[in-house]
């Protein structure tokens, strides 16, 4: 059944009644527990330890146990809160809590994640950050209004929440599996196609007419109309069509420095800083587009190469390495236009190249739909998650009447 308000069974409350605040000092030899923003509440070695900072002293640290309600301080507003699964230390930035009388962990647990990935929990915060929402103040953390069912339903309710999530969640891993499956068969079928040609061996200098990287200072031209602006963050990591939102520039009459990487059908992208490994090949709307400097400009001789030829060879797993080391194996940050130049091809009559890379094209788009479809699929089943957590919490659905 589905309401529209809370159950009249539901009382209004606080943090402060329901939950009750521990404090006890941290004990040698155990582990280090976090919060994560999933809502796992576990030791950090249960998952991994690198990219963390940990500290000598644990000033301030403090015991948890295996049932206690977790809250991140200044992470729960995106979903770190949860009940631990194991003993260890906590930092001091969490409120390690018990239940007061009989209300649920678990519970109470996926009502403060909702509240906090909903946006309630930053209109009840004094400060909010950036990227974080204060509650390191207790007594702020305690006043945060909620609206509980009896005791007995919320269990039910947490029971539900686990089964029906834990469905969805496998539904999810699946077909994340199966993203993961259809991107090495397209890396494969790229692959493939090149490995006929024998190992790359012409500099692609030889075929270059024309390279150079965008000008500096294109910042100042932004408008909400004009020409288009490839930016870094334009060319595409797998494929060679242009995307991203656009940017447009409006030049005045006495800039003309632009004028040189106005891009042209066909011409070759690859970018230079960052992304190293990101080729894209012009067309479209994005001829006449301008060039930002972190993009190098490869126009190539159209009648001895193909320039999408040369591009899905960059895509091979030999032309990603090239690109990632530098052409010379270093571990530079940043691609040189000589690198550009330096990148070893492979060699083929110009009607082979196009051959391959037609077929490139319409095979890759077939992969591309598919995993197109299996990311809505996600993203939907990521929503029907969240609204039945939703859903459940609020007391918008009776869970007694499916169980």
């Amino acid at each position: 059944m589905i309401t529209t308000t809370p159950p009249p069974d539901w009382r209004e409350t606080t943090v402060r009644r329901v939950l009750r605040l521990l404090d006890r000092p941290a004990r040698s030899g155990l582990g280090v527990i976090t919060a994560y923003r999933d809502g796992t509440v576990t030791l950090r070695s249960n998952r991994r330890e690198d990219g963390y900072t940990f500290s000598d002293t644990e000033n301030g640290y403090q015991e948890i146990r295996p049932g206690d309600l977790v809250f991140h301080a200044l992470d729960g507003f995106a979903g770190a809160v949860g009940v631990s699964d194991s003993h260890g230390n906590g930092s001091p930035v969490y409120h390690v809590c018990e239940s007061v009388v009989d209300d649920d962990p678990a519970y109470l647990a996926r009502l403060l994640r909702h509240l906090g990935t909903s946006g309630f929990l930053a209109t009840q915060a004094p400060n909010v950050r950036e990227r974080s929402v204060d509650f390191r103040n207790w007594s702020t953390f305690a006043r945060i209004p909620l609206v509980l069912p009896p005791a007995d339903e919320q269990r039910a309710i947490a029971y539900y929440l686990d089964r029906e999530t834990a469905h969805i969640d496998t539904l999810i891993e699946e077909q994340q599996r199966l993203i993961e499956m259809l991107r090495e068969r397209r890396q494969a079928i790229i692959d493939v196609a090149f490995s006929v040609l024998g190992e790359p061996c012409v500099q692609l200098r030889r075929y270059t007419r024309f390279l150079t990287s965008g000008s500096r200072g294109w910042a100042d031209y932004y408008a909400d109309e004009g020409e288009r602006f490839v930016r870094i963050g334009n060319l595409p990591r797998a494929s060679l069509d242009l995307r991203g939102d656009v940017q447009f520039v409006d030049l005045p009459a006495n800039v003309t420095e632009g004028s040189r990487t106005m891009l042209e059908a066909g011409d070759l992208l690859f970018s230079i800083t960052a992304y190293l490994g990101s080729v894209a090949v012009v067309g479209g709307d994005w001829v006449g587009a301008y060039v930002s400097q972190h993009v190098a400009l490869c126009r190539l001789e159209s009648e001895h190469v193909d320039s999408k030829f040369i591009g899905w060879f960059m895509l091979t797993t030999t032309g990603q390495d090239q690109l990632k080391e530098g052409a010379a194996g270093g571990a530079k940050m940043q691609l040189a236009l000589d690198d550009i130049r330096g990148l070893r091809v492979p060699l083929a009559p110009v009607n082979q190249q196009r051959s391959i890379a037609a077929s490139l094209d319409e095979q890759t788009a077939k992969i591309d739909t598919l995993i197109e479809e299996t990311e809505r699929f996600i993203e939907l089943s990521r929503e029907r998650r969240s609204a039945l957590i939703t859903a459940a919490v609020t007391g918008q659905i009776d869970v007694r009447e499916g169980a």
